[in-house]
């Protein structure tokens, strides 16, 4: 508790078992708030070790003495300093008892407040039906059928209640017949959903009405396509809500690298490719995954070779004198993944400087189609890739001829990307995406015995 009386949440990431060794050593790894709260106990046990040893008989009424280890100190300052000199184990001993007390005590708090929460919830639930836009203008045969589209979008804020905002979004999705998938945290909503043009549009604006996310038109990147883009809508609670595998507590979107509009990142682009002293400063990052960045990417690019984001911390772990004393410019699909990268590596203290494109290549390619990425736009749906130009940087992994659209392996079970051209799947029956596979056909087989599990593309569950 801190001296103001109210708890300390630090004291909830601190492990008991650690606590016990070396005191000094320890109060200095503690956060800052669990250090007060550490030298609170310490000054309370403190006061109760001299308190103990008040002679009540030995001095004269109004004048309090002490006696320990066979002395009698008459001043608080004599006491005070003889207790630290010659009972400093003691007085740690009993600081560890009361810090330990302390975090008990407030676990056992928490633990009743998260009850008494869930209580009240389950006692009283929310009507969401406020948060569900009315249809009555609209058909269902217009909700169902004809022209869509798909949105990708993502809003960091802070969620207190992510399980009744999925609650929300099932009910909405539903109604408004709408597939994808949606990931809620308490840091906030992530989401790619397909419908039909009418059905999006309601739900950009329910969306946008609903006084958490103060999201507007433009968070919403679109692309032709529609419900038959995703096999269904799976809407869930997550600690991340683009899985990194780092705790959002401690790598925080609010550390994220400045922001740069499309025009801005052009710019700084167009002067790494013009070379000079000032490019060979200058980092091109991009953070996606190896086969998104295979069929396209941003001329002249880092692309590290990682099948999933959560992959991406390990790799600036191993590669930091890459990124040391460089100006970074990082992109990614809708702009989220960088969000987390780019707060990762400011993490590291040595780059310059950190930027990231703001909306990410969806954004770009609005702007500048025929910029200077290149190549398709991997999407995580049945599409599996969009186009704003006709370059093919990637080839066919059997005759090595162009060719940038993937399909699934043919092995069942086996979900490896392939990029097989029309020639090869048909006139020699490659469909698979290693020897492994090919050999097995269509005999059920486990994944994890495909030769490309870590050498080739797989289509994944999530970024």
């Amino acid at each position: 508790m801190a001296a103001d009386g109210t708890p300390c949440s630090g004291f909830m990431d601190w492990e008991l078992e650690t606590s016990t060794c070396n005191g000094l050593k320890q109060e200095k790894q503690l956060c800052a708030s669990q250090r007060r709260c550490y030298s609170l106990c310490r000054r309370k046990s403190f006061s109760a070790f001299v308190a103990s040893k008040t002679d009540g008989g030995g001095a004269e009424a109004g004048s309090p003495s002490w006696r320990c280890c066979s002395q009698t100190f008459s001043e608080h300052s004599a006491v005070h300093k003889h207790v630290a000199r010659t009972h400093d184990a003691e007085i740690r001993q009993l600081t560890q008892a009361a810090y330990e007390h302390l975090l008990s005590r407030l676990k056992e708090e928490e633990e009743e407040a998260e009850t008494q929460r869930r209580t009240e919830r389950e006692a009283e639930p929310v009507d969401i039906s406020a948060w569900i836009p009315e249809t009555g203008h609209v058909s269902e045969e217009q909700l169902q059928k004809g022209p869509g589209k798909v949105l990708l979008f993502y809003r960091y804020c802070r969620v207190e209640d992510p399980h009744l905002l999925r609650a929300w979004q099932e009910a909405l999705c539903e109604k408004l017949h709408l597939t994808g998938k949606v990931r809620l945290a308490t840091e906030g909503i992530n989401g790619t959903v397909g419908g039909t043009n009418a059905a999006a549009d309601l739900y950009i604006d329910a969306m946008r009405s609903h006084p958490l996310f103060k999201m507007e038109r433009e968070d919403f990147k679109t692309s032709d396509g529609g419900p038959e883009c995703f096999k269904d809508m799976k809407v869930g609670v997550y600690k991340e809500i683009v899985p990194m595998g780092m705790d959002p507590d401690v790598i925080s979107y609010q550390l994220a690298g400045e922001h740069l509009e499309p025009e801005e990142f052009h710019k700084e682009v167009q002067a790494l490719l013009a070379g000079g002293d000032s490019s060979r400063g200058t980092v091109l990052l991009d953070c996606r995954n190896f086969y998104e960045s295979k069929i396209g990417q941003f001329t002249q690019c880092l692309a590290p070779s990682i099948r999933k984001f959560s992959y991406f911390p390990d790799y600036v772990d191993q590669n930091l004198d890459l990124f040391r004393d460089k100006k970074v410019l990082m992109y990614c699909t809708g702009g989220i993944r960088c969000e987390r990268g780019s707060a990762y590596l400011r993490s590291k203290d040595v780059c310059k400087e950190v930027y990231q494109l703001k909306g990410g290549i969806h954004n770009y390619l609005e702007r500048f189609p025929e910029g200077f990425y290149r190549g398709k736009l991997f999407v995580f749906d049945e599409r599996f890739s969009i186009s704003a130009n006709e370059d093919v940087i990637s080839d066919c992994r059997y005759c090595g001829g162009p060719w940038d659209r993937y399909q699934l392996c043919s092995t069942e079970f086996c979900r490896q990307l392939v990029l097989s051209c029309p020639a090869c799947r048909r006139d020699g029956g490659r469909t698979a995406c290693c020897p492994a596979c090919q050999s097995k056909g269509r005999a059920p087989h486990r994944r994890e015995e495909c030769d490309c599990t870590d050498g080739r593309p797989r289509i994944p569950r999530d970024a």
